[in-house]
């Protein structure tokens, strides 16, 4: 009986799952963001909380425990600096899980975990104007020209429907098999 048994083997050995957490976790407080299985987000969201509450702590012990499962030390610096300080009035529950759906290989189900408030620069993303610029109108338009002779300088040596439609030609068609007698 799994009394007292929190998550599954999730199909892999215990080297490989503890591997593949501290991948993922260290992923998630680097980027802030991470898409997975539903069933490794719900596992990765008890090990993200950890290592912020042990930011927030601080002391070298914390620092200790943190860098053992964390695989970067500038992650760890991360976590012990700026995320420490934003979630430090907050007393836990520091990251979400959102479901996406079904993969499509393999229907298996997605989820998005992430660290709940985002930071300030992210939020003047979010409410101002988008990051990228689009260029001007005349570089695109420019550039759709030469894209379509050179397409088309392709086609003209392999004499397909392309050069054929410009010589006013219908496509030949290709003849189904015939099945041999014997």
């Amino acid at each position: 009986m799994r009394h007292q048994r929190y998550g599954g083997k999730l199909g892999r050995t215990g080297a490989h799952r503890d591997a593949m957490f501290r991948n993922l976790v260290t992923s998630l407080l680097e980027h802030e963001r991470v898409q997975t299985t539903d069933a490794k987000a719900r596992q990765i969201r008890r090990i993200a909380e950890r290592m912020i509450t042990l930011g927030k702590r601080g002391d070298l012990h914390a620092r200790r425990r943190a860098a053992s499962l964390i695989r970067s030390r500038e992650v760890t610096a991360k976590v012990f600096g700026p995320l420490a300080d934003r979630f430090r009035a907050r007393p836990g529950g520091y990251t979400r899980v959102l479901k996406l759906g079904r993969r499509v290989g393999d229907a298996a189900p997605l989820a998005i975990v992430e660290l709940v408030e985002a930071p300030e620069s992210a939020r003047g993303k979010a409410a101002g104007k988008p990051a990228a610029k689009a260029r001007p109108r005349a570089e695109k338009t420019a550039a759709a020209p030469k894209a379509r002779d050179a397409k088309a300088a392709r086609s003209e040596g392999k004499g397909g429907k392309a050069t054929q439609r410009a010589a006013g030609k219908p496509p030949a068609r290709r003849k189904a098999p015939t099945k041999k007698e014997g």
